[in-house]
Parts: structure tokens; C-alpha cells; sequence
């Protein structure tokens, strides 16, 4: 899990390489280091330290102290050794001749290793990327591209690598299997880079690189290479939205700015698929006789991902009556899974990086099953290995805790359901106005929840030492439920658990104990008794509880509860759009009063390109 940039042309490498990886720390950011090609002495200059970027940086004073022209960078997320110094990329052969940059993992690295140390080759570091770069250089006869293909065939796993080699001062070679890299193509330059947002001070013309492709950048351009040798054209995208998307824009955080961005990515999510009353797709076509035959349907996804599917599990068997199952990316390619060509498979990803989701998406084609795909960034892998795919558009998301990619993949995959029902002719007009009518008025909603966050602020102050936080709810409630205590533990470090609330007698209640904190979430109207019963339930043992309801239910909430926060009434359908809002402000001002770094947690990644 790691960012890599990589730059050749008339300026000065460093400092834009350094500005390049500032960007990519929400990749990874336990070291970082840079190789310069170093003129006057004829070979790599490589710098590498510990820690965040900064580190690097300061040590470099911005990159000013290297005068090159061409250069790699990389921030690190460890997967291979444990961070240090002498683990940081860019890994170096012994003669100090071939410096790689990686993101990924060799997965037959120790085979490799072994075979090098039998010819002599020594190591210093305890990563697989070493292995490349030392296998590039005992390959190497003078013909570095040779030497690479040597290499590629020979490395298994998932891997995207900038190569740079002392005698080819001219020139940046780029590999790209399972893991994203981006070439730029500027005036007199070219440039690499995991993530658009690296380059984009530099270049608006981009290419994305196939699995399998290899890439030379000089200061003439980019010639792309498949995995035969031969040489390929390569389709350059313009990306037309500025790089201040990217920034703070005066919030302390990218955490919170990105949640008080919702309500407008929701606009730019719904505006413009709903017209006059109907559901648009444009791009897209599922045919009404593929809905007919479709006998189940997987929703395949990580993380937050995975919690969004959840609800989708929901509304896509109330409002269809096809049978859903949601699974783990990292666990479906491993339970033999029965998938058919009368098998539709939503993906759901953020980056359309994640590798276990890229790897499930694999399965599914390879068993026949249809792909559709729910993703923000436009080119991604996954988009372009789905049949189908049906873009957010919420915009850069540079906080490691998703927030506005989670609100705009609920509501897309919550109005794919209704649209799927109209094909179906499960859902009556007059329901599907009113769904529609609750789409509209979404974004206005989540404002008025947004404008009353100091309220949240209040309940954060008063729980935030808690060393142990439940969520309980039942349906729709369960699974706003996990993703509000995945957001708490992931950015303030507390112990949160959620649970189905008619779970807790089976077990989890025997946790519950005098001042244990739990977050009880009611806003389900059809299940809001049981979910009051709960409240006292847990009251009984002891418990605070902090519960979370609408406002037509405030009153009867608050005779039981301890302290409540509230959502405005919409259609059930839309409950939990709403309802993630609350409890991503809870966990961001909880984390922020207990000093934690909001915006890049311990030992996570935003962006997950590893199994």
C-alpha cells in the first residue's frame, strides 16, 4: 500500500517529486525516500527516511539540495518489513546502479531471494521489492528493458514499479500488474504516479496503463509496451477538475471537510440521473429480460463498501424480491461461490483499486456472472473490467475514513435498487414517486443535519474518554450500526463493536456493565419499539446511551435514553443516507478531542492495493 511518483523533463525532479508524494500520503505514510539521477557523478542519488514525508523533506529542504532533472519517489505502507530507514523505498541493486520504487507484494519473493543469495547477491532489507531491483541488475547486460522482461517473467503478485537505472540517465521505466500507475504527459516531460492527483499541477493529459503493459518515459514523450514487447498506442484522457478539489479549503481536516461536502456530492451524485420524475441512467443498460432471468444477486465489497452493500441487501430484496447475498472481496473467491451467467455481481469500491474487491470481480467473470460496478474514480481498474459501471462522482476523497464516498455509493446503489423494481414492475408508481420525491429532497436534509453538528459536538465532549463503545440496532439500523463503529475505532482508536440488538441476549450483553457507553440506533419507524426496548434493556445493566433517532421521535426517545441526536423524517428508503451523518461527526470530534491524527489513523491506508 504505497504512493509512487515519477518525473522526467527540464525542472528540477525533487521538488516535484516531493509535492507529488504529499499527495499520496493517504496511501501510506510510515517512510518515504526519492532517487535523483545525480549528472556530474554519473549515478543514483538516493534519500529515503523514516516517518512522515515531511521527515524527507525537511532533511532535503524540499527537494533544493538535488540538482537532477529525472527521479523517483515512493511513501511507504509496510507490508514487507517492518518501517525503517533501510525498508523505505526506493530499494537499490548492490552496485547502487538500479533504485525501484513498488506498490504491491511479490509474492514468490523468498523463492527469488533465495535463488540470488545462492549466486552471491547480498540484501540489506527485509522487503520484496529488493528482490526486484536486485534481480533487474543481476539480469542486466546492458539492455535494461531486456532486463526487465527477464524480471517480469519471473516476479508473481500484484506490482506497480518505477525503474531507474544509472547508464540510462534519459529515461524512467514503468510496470503495471494488479496496482494503478498513471502516466502524464507534459511539455517536454512525462510523469508517473499512483493517483491523478500527484501530477496534476503538472499535466491535465493523462493514460492509464493496462495489467501486463510496460511504459519508457523520456523528455519526448511515453512509448507503452504489452507484455510481449511489442508496442502499443495509448489513449490520453484530459482530466478537467481542478487540483483545489484536493485541498482543505480552510477546514482543519479532509475528514470533515468531506463530510460537510456531502450534500453537494449527493447533488452531483442524483441531479443528474432523476428527471422529471424518472430514473436515468445514461451508459448503463441492465435489459428488462436480463432482470427477468436473473436469479440472485451478489454485492461484493470491503470496508465501509461492504457496510453500504449491506443496506443494499435490504432495499434491493424489498423492492425486487431477488435474492441477495453480501459478500467480503477478501472472502468470495475463496467460498467456491455459485455464480452463473443469471448472476448479476455489484462491485463496490471507492478507488476501484481495492485488490481483494478486483480479485472477487475476477471470480465473478470467470464464472460467468454479470459485473456491475459502483466506483468514484473514473478509469479505475475495476470500472474498466465491469460490464456496467455507474460512477459516484463525489469527487477526490483524500481522508483515509470515507465519508462522501460511502453517502453517494448508498445513494446510488439504493436508486439502482428502485430503478431494477420499476424494470421488474415490483414497485408500484405511486411508491416510486414517493422514493423519488425523498431522492430530491436528500441533499437539503443532510444540511439541515450538518447545520446542527455542534449539538454532536456536546454529546462527543461528554463520551470521549470511553474506552469502549457498542452500537446496537436491528435492519437497516444494524448496518448504519457497523459503519458508525467502524468510523469511531478507525479515527479515535476506542474498542467499538456493533451488534443487532436482538443479539444481545445471545452473548454480547454479559460486556455491558456500570458507565459502558452504547450508541443506540432507532430510526427504523417499523422496529422503533424494539429498539426502545433494547434502550432499556441495556439501561438496566448500567449503560449510557447515546441514541440516534428522527424528530418525530425525538420525544418518546428521550423518556428512555440518556442523550439523543437526531435526523429529519424522510422515506425509509433513505434512513440510513442520513442517519451516517450524526455518526460521522460523533467519531470526528470524538477523535479530534482525544488528539488523534483525523485524517491519516495508524497502520491504515486509504487506498487498500494489497491482499
Amino acid at each position: 500500500m504505497c504512493g509512487i511518483v515519477g518525473y522526467i523533463g527540464t525542472e528540477q525532479a525533487a521538488p516535484i517529486l516531493l509535492e507529488g508524494l504529499s499527495r499520496l500520503e493517504y496511501r501510506g505514510y510510515d517512510s518515504a525516500g526519492v532517487a535523483v539521477f545525480d549528472a556530474e557523478a554519473g549515478t543514483l542519488a538516493v534519500h529515503k527516511a523514516k516517518g512522515r514525508l515531511q521527515v524527507l523533506s525537511e532533511q532535503l529542504h524540499g527537494g533544493a539540495d538535488l540538482d537532477s532533472t529525472v527521479g523517483v519517489g515512493h511513501t511507504r505502507w509496510a507490508t514487507h518489513g517492518a518501517p525503517s530507514d533501510i525498508n523505505s523505498h526506493p530499494q537499490v541493486s548492490r552496485s547502487g546502479r538500479i533504485a525501484v520504487v513498488h506498490n504491491g507484494i511479490i509474492e514468490n519473493y523468498a523463492e527469488l531471494k533465495a535463488f540470488l543469495e545462492e549466486q552471491g547477491v547480498p540484501f540489506t532489507s527485509e522487503t520484496d521489492t529488493e528482490v526486484v531491483a536486485q534481480l533487474i541488475e543481476y539480469f542486466y547486460e546492458g539492455d535494461l528493458l531486456e532486463a526487465v522482461g527477464r524480471v517480469l517473467r519471473r516476479i508473481e503478485g500484484a506490482y506497480a514499479l518505477g525503474i531507474l537505472c544509472a547508464d540510462c540517465p534519459d529515461r524512467i521505466v514503468a510496470v503495471r500488474k494488479d496496482s494503478p500507475l498513471i502516466l502524464g504527459y507534459g511539455e517536454g516531460s512525462a510523469l508517473i504516479a499512483s493517483d491523478v492527483t500527484a501530477i496534476l499541477r503538472h499535466t491535465r493529459q493523462v493514460g492509464y496503463m493496462g495489467d501486463g503493459e510496460l511504459a519508457v518515459l523520456t523528455r519526448e514523450g511515453i512509448q507503452c509496451y504489452d507484455h510481449l514487447m511489442r508496442p502499443i498506442p495509448k489513449e490520453i484522457v484530459t482530466i478537467d477538475w481542478e487540483i483545489d478539489a484536493a485541498e482543505k479549503g480552510g477546514y482543519e481536516h479532509f475528514m470533515f471537510k468531506e463530510i460537510m461536502e456531502q450534500p453537494e456530492a449527493l447533488r452531483r451524485c442524483l441531479s443528474p440521473r432523476i428527471r422529471d420524475g424518472e430514473i436515468l441512467f445514461q451508459d448503463f443498460s441492465l435489459s428488462q429480460d436480463y432482470l427477468q432471468k436473473m436469479r440472485r444477486i451478489f454485492i461484493v465489497a470491503c470496508g465501509s463498501s461492504y457496510h453500504v452493500g449491506m443496506v443494499g441487501k435490504y432495499h434491493l430484496e424489498r423492492l425486487t424480491r431477488k435474492p441477495v447475498e453480501v459478500v467480503l472481496g477478501s472472502e468470495f473467491r475463496y467460498m467456491d461461490p455459485i455464480a452463473d451467467e443469471d448472476t448479476l455481481v455489484i462491485v463496490i469500491s471507492q478507488s476501484g483499486e481495492t485488490l481483494d474487491t478486483m480479485a472477487a470481480l475476477r471470480e465473478a467473470r470467470r464464472l460467468g456472472a454479470h459485473i456491475l460496478s459502483i466506483v468514484n474514480v473514473v478509469g479505475s481498474s475495476i470500472s474498466r473490467e465491469s460490464d456496467q459501471v455507474l460512477y459516484t462522482w463525489a469527487g477526490p476523497e483524500i481522508a483515509v475514513a470515507t465519508t462522501k464516498a460511502y453517502t453517494t455509493q448508498l445513494a446510488l446503489l439504493s436508486l439502482l435498487a428502485l430503478w431494477m423494481a420499476q424494470q421488474l414492475g415490483t414497485v408500484s408508481e405511486e411508491d416510486c414517486r414517493a422514493m423519488l420525491s425523498a431522492f430530491q429532497e436528500l441533499p437539503d436534509k443532510m444540511e439541515e443535519v450538518l447545520s446542527h453538528r455542534d449539538s454532536i459536538q456536546y454529546f462527543a465532549s461528554q463520551y470521549f474518554n470511553h474506552d469502549s463503545i457498542f452500537f446496537i440496532g436491528r435492519n437497516l439500523d444494524y448496518a448504519l450500526g457497523l459503519e458508525g463503529s467502524l468510523k469511531l475505532k478507525e479515527i479515535s482508536y476506542i474498542h467499538s463493536e456493533a451488534y443487532a440488538s436482538g443479539e444481545l441476549k445471545h452473548g454480547t450483553i454479559s460486556l455491558i456493565e456500570e458507565g459502558t457507553l452504547v450508541v443506540a440506533l432507532g430510526t427504523y419507524g417499523r422496529l422503533f419499539a424494539k429498539a426502545t426496548s433494547n434502550v432499556v434493556e441495556v439501561k438496566a445493566r448500567g449503560a449510557d446511551v447515546l441514541a440516534l433517532t428522527t424528530e418525530s421521535r425525538r420525544e418518546e426517545m428521550s423518556r428512555t435514553a440518556d442523550a439523543v441526536m437526531t435526523i429529519p423524517d424522510i422515506h425509509d428508503l433513505l434512513l440510513p443516507s442520513l442517519g451516517v451523518v450524526p455518526l460521522q461527526l460523533f467519531a470526528y470530534y470524538v477523535a479530534l478531542m482525544r488528539g488523534c491524527d483525523i485524517d491519516k489513523p495508524r497502520n491504515l491506508a486509504k487506498s487498500v492495493t494489497v491482499e
